[in-house]
């Protein structure tokens, strides 16, 4: 089928790691100092990860590819969780069993924050 889905480009890409966290699926990962898409169908096109890079490497292009896969998605989550590897909120450390989380770019950096510590960022 053809859809949207993230690119990343090899020679820009530093490896800086930036586009892992906004991933909300969590389809990049770092595989030998470059950022990856781990597998297609966990990729859902959205391009969060995309105004984080601050090289460029990563745009959406529209292409063959799998079908997003939500099922898939949710259980490389829920490796990744069982791992410590969950988005956590960067002010007070709640995780997604104790808060709603929201992606946020807060002084320069690509993070997560939960609903009770975003007023603070906010408004100071």
């Amino acid at each position: 089928m053809k859809r949207k889905i993230v690119r990343i480009d090899d020679e820009k890409c530093t490896g800086c790691g930036l586009c892992v966290t906004p991933c909300a699926e969590g389809a990049i990962e770092l595989v030998n100092g470059k950022a990856r898409v781990l597998r297609e169908e966990l990729c859902d096109g959205a391009g969060v990860c995309l105004n984080v890079c601050p090289t460029g490497a990563l745009t959406i292009e529209e292409r063959e590819a799998p079908a997003f896969d939500p099922v898939a998605a949710e259980a490389n989550l829920a490796a990744k969780r069982s791992q410590g590897e969950a988005p956590r909120c960067a002010r007070c450390g709640a995780g997604e069993g104790e808060a709603v989380l929201l992606f946020a770019r807060h002084r320069g950096e690509s993070t997560w924050v939960c609903t009770h510590c975003l007023p603070v960022l906010i408004h100071g």
